[in-house]
C-alpha cells in the first residue's frame, strides 16, 4: 500500500483507515474483540487533530517530518511556530505556507498554518503560540526532528475518542515499542525526574518528560494563559498543572528514535536542574 502523503489525500472518506465505514466493514469481519484488541476503533469524520510543532533550527529533518504528519489518515489541522531559526528553516516554512496559498484545491485532511517569533524563546513559548492558535477538537504536541512517529496519532487519541481521557502522554519507558540505545545518564534523568514530579502530583506516570502529550482543546487552553516555562521546564510545569486540574490522564507506550547531540538534540545538563526547580515550584501554585 503507498503510504504517501498524496495517497490519503486521493482516498474516498469512506475508505479512510478509522473512518467509521472502514471500522464497521473490519467489525463486521473479525469482530468486536479482535478489534479492541488490535487497537482498531473509528474516529468521526468531522474530528480535527491540531498538531502543534515547535521548530527552532531544524531545516534538515523538517520537510520530512511534516511529510510524515500529512500521511496521517486524520483530519488536521498542523499549526508550525518557527521560534527564530537562523539555519534557512524560515525559508522552507515560508515556501510551504507559499504553496499551500497557490494550491488550487485544498487538502482535505491538512491544513497548515505559520507562525513566526523574531527572536528564539524556547520550545515553551513556541508551544504557547501553537496552543492559542489551536481550533482543533484535539491537540497533540510533535517535536520538529525525527525521534517520534507521527503514524502513532491514531492509537493515542483512542482514549480520548472514546471519552475516557482528558489527556493522554505517550510514553517511552512503557511496553515493548522499539527504543534506539543511547545515552544511559539521560534515561536515568529522565526517570529521576518523572519520580520526583509524581511525589508532588500523585500521578504514577513513567515519562514526564515526553514529547507526545494529547490534550482536549479545552483543556490545553483552559491551561495555556498560565504556562511560563519557555524553554524545557515546559514539561513539569504542564504536568503539575494537569494534575491540579484533576483531569482523567492515560498513559500509552510509543517508540522512540532518539537522537544524538551531533544530529542536533538540544536539551542539555542545565535544562534537568530547571525541570527539578519547576517540578518543586509548579507543585506550589499555577
Amino acid at each position: 500500500m503507498d503510504d504517501s502523503p498524496h495517497s490519503v489525500v486521493d482516498a474516498e472518506p469512506d475508505t479512510l483507515p478509522y473512518s467509521p465505514a472502514w471500522y464497521e466493514t473490519l467489525r463486521r469481519r473479525i469482530g468486536d474483540i479482535a478489534c479492541r484488541q488490535l487497537g482498531f476503533y473509528a474516529i468521526p469524520s468531522d474530528l480535527t487533530l491540531s498538531v502543534v510543532i515547535p521548530v527552532y533550527n531544524e531545516s534538515d529533518s523538517l520537510m520530512q517530518l511534516v511529510d510524515r504528519v500529512r500521511a496521517v489518515p486524520l483530519r488536521k489541522e498542523i499549526v508550525l511556530v518557527d521560534d527564530g531559526s537562523k539555519d534557512g528553516t524560515r525559508e522552507l516554512l515560508k515556501e510551504l505556507e507559499s504553496q499551500q496559498q497557490s494550491n488550487g484545491q485544498p487538502d482535505p485532511l491538512n491544513r497548515i498554518q505559520i507562525y513566526f517569533h523574531e527572536k528564539n524563546a524556547g520550545k515553551g513559548a513556541a508551544l504557547r503560540t501553537g496552543f492559542t492558535k489551536a481550533t482543533g477538537d484535539i491537540v497533540i504536541i510533535q517535536d520538529a526532528d525525527l525521534e517520534y512517529d507521527p503514524a502513532e496519532y491514531p492509537r493515542l487519541l483512542q482514549p480520548i475518542v472514546e471519552g475516557k481521557a482528558d489527556v493522554v502522554y505517550g510514553s517511552r519507558f512503557l511496553g515493548d515499542y522499539s527504543h534506539r540505545v543511547l545515552y544511559y545518564w539521560h534515561y536515568l534523568g529522565n526517570r529521576f525526574l518523572t519520580t520526583l514530579s509524581n511525589c508532588f502530583t500523585n500521578l504514577n506516570l513513567t515519562d514526564m518528560e515526553t514529547c507526545y502529550k494529547v490534550f482536549k482543546r479545552e483543556v490545553i487552553q483552559g491551561i495555556a494563559p498560565t504556562l511560563k516555562q519557555n524553554r524545557f521546564g515546559f514539561e513539569p510545569e504542564i504536568t503539575a498543572k494537569v494534575a491540579r486540574r484533576r483531569v482523567r490522564i492515560y498513559e500509552l507506550s510509543i517508540s522512540y528514535s532518539g537522537w544524538t547531540y551531533e544530529q542536533g538534540k538540544k536539551i542539555g545538563w542545565k535544562d534537568g536542574f530547571n525541570a527539578l526547580w519547576c517540578i518543586v515550584r509548579y507543585a506550589c501554585a499555577d
